[in-house]
């Protein structure tokens, strides 16, 4: 099969002689070279039917049809919610099966005993009258020994959906998830009937499956859900970029539960991003999606204190304005150094402030938790450093850009689109990711404010060690400053590297270096000016 696509992927087509079945035939026809990605009719075809076909040993073989929904430049396409809409419905049309996985295109089983475990669950009635879906963590394959970009994010995988488990159940992150039809029809005591009934999900098809193409065609159609409920009342929830967390997020508000399942063997294994802007853009989209929910009708602060009660709605708003870190990152990045640069005390004397423990005890007490909570989580000490340096990044990047295009959308400045994250590494950047070193090796606006950040605490923290060293009339009030300098430039090391110390493709463009301290000098003399006036 691979030489078959790796052919046709060099020849740009498909010949008559690369199929092998009618089913194939009846596929490929319907393709015509007049479509394209963004504009063409829907497409279903059933390649496997289980009443006629069967293996080489004679067992019998899973249903498997094609589908591809219509496409049209005129037509809002929800992105992947819409797409999951679309699966539902064509689902119900042909087979209407009462489970439902959720799996997205780069991950795959690694348990087969998976499916036996949801069954246990779903084979008692009263766990269906209240549960909508069972969540299985993500885990990720290919991540290089110490996870230099936290990719396997512990804590919103592993660690804060056990947190979830003890209210109403873990938040829906898109993928490894198995749902109860029903939970999208309404809420446990309400049902809403779809406007065709054979969506319904009491409805029990009868037919032979390519019976019911007409149907599903219908349905896959781009103007099918104009007018209708699907979207707002059915189906996966429209309205944020981050559709996953929206979902099981309304879901738990019509009153649905949820299960965390975390077996000792990962049930499912996928690929994280292993390139440093992937990681960033992939974030910031999340970013704008997780604002989108926060600040509208449905915000966990308004609508979900309602419904959810106050813990559990305080537990969705740490998610839903998780950008709003970006903002205390920042300025810690920033303002303590430049402060530190022109003399300039902002925080009390050690000696003097009664409260100097409290900030040692707070400063070392949450450290101490996340490290405590992460290795608990099977992670080691370099895992969690990075992690904690990647959050730090995330703050002065993504989440930054992210909250930043959020407010321009909303004011009709710009428009965010739907980008599937590339995990494509070619050769020369898997074996740098494998030995531990950042990519940079594309100029980015994100990387700017990086470097400079960098630049910023490195510069501060030479002159606060002077100023430590012979100022010593300065020392009481600067020494606060200077660590965080110093905190801020062990985190930039890598950054540091790729500007001045690596000569591969991965470094830093030598563009974003200029850039970057050209605006650290720009902020000096600024902040040197305010200070003496």
């Amino acid at each position: 099969m691979k030489i078959r696509v790796e052919n046709i992927t060099e020849k740009g087509k498909v010949d008559d002689e690369d199929l092998t079945s009618d089913e194939q035939r009846q596929i490929f026809k319907q393709w015509t070279p007049n479509f394209t990605r963004q504009n063409h009719p829907s497409v279903i075809q059933v390649v496997l039917e289980n009443k006629k076909d069967k293996d080489i040993s004679g067992y019998i073989l899973s249903n498997l049809i094609y589908v591809s929904r219509e496409k049209s430049k005129s037509s809002h396409h929800h992105f992947k919610a819409g797409a999951l809409n679309v699966l539902l419905q064509v689902s119900a049309a042909m087979t209407n099966a009462p489970i439902l996985l959720i799996l997205d295109c780069d991950m795959y089983s690694n348990d087969p005993e998976t499916p036996k475990r949801v069954l246990c669950y779903y084979c008692n009635a009263n766990f269906r009258r209240e549960y909508a879906y069972i969540q299985f963590p993500q885990r990720f394959k290919g991540i290089n020994k110490n996870d230099i970009y936290g990719g396997e994010f512990k804590r919103v995988f592993q660690i804060q959906p056990m947190g979830f488990d003890g209210l109403g159940g873990p938040n829906f992150v898109g993928t490894c998830c198995f749902f109860s039809r029903r939970a999208f029809f309404g809420g446990p005591t309400s049902f809403v009937m779809p406007e065709i009934a054979e969506l319904s999900p009491n409805h029990a098809p009868n037919k032979p499956l390519k019976s019911s193409l007409a149907l599903a065609n219908h349905v896959a159609q781009c103007n099918y859900e104009n007018g209708t409920t699907w979207g707002y009342k059915l189906g996966f929830r429209y309205g944020s970029l981050v559709e996953d967390l929206f979902t099981g997020y309304r879901l738990h508000c019509e009153g649905w539960k949820a299960i965390f399942c975390n077996p000792e063997r990962a049930a499912f294994l996928g690929d994280a991003p292993s390139n440093l802007l992937d990681m960033l853009n992939q974030n910031k989209r999340w970013a704008v999606g997780v604002l989108e929910i926060g600040i509208s009708s449905y915000s966990s602060i308004t609508y979900g204190l309602k419904h959810l009660g106050i813990l559990f709605s305080l537990i969705y708003s740490q998610y839903h304005f998780w950008t709003i870190w970006s903002f205390p990152i920042t300025i810690y990045a920033f303002l303590p150094q430049l402060a530190l640069l022109n003399n300039v005390s902002i925080f009390p004397k050690v000696s003097e402030s009664i409260w100097f423990p409290l900030y040692v005890f707070l400063f070392i007490g949450s450290y101490g938790q996340d490290f405590y909570e992460f290795v608990s989580a099977k992670g080691t000490f370099k895992m969690w450093w990075n992690d904690q340096r990647i959050w730090t990044i995330r703050g002065l990047t993504c989440l930054l850009f992210g909250t930043i295009e959020f407010f321009l959308k909303t004011l009709g400045i710009s428009a965010q689109g739907f980008n599937v994250t590339s995990k494509v590494v070619d050769n020369e950047q898997g074996k740098r990711y494998r030995q531990g070193l950042f990519e940079f090796g594309v100029s980015s606006s994100m990387f700017v404010t990086l470097s400079t950040a960098a630049l910023i605490n490195l510069v501060s923290f030479i002159w606060g060690i002077a100023q430590l060293t012979f100022g010593r009339n300065h020392v009481e009030r600067l020494e606060m400053q200077t660590l965080i300098a110093g905190f801020g430039m062990i985190n930039s090391w890598p950054i540091y590297e790729a500007m001045v110390l690596r000569k591969d493709k991965g470094k830093m463009p030598a563009e974003v270096t200029i850039y970057a301290t050209l605006i650290t000098f720009g902020l000096c003399l600024a902040f040197s000016f305010i200070s003496s006036s």
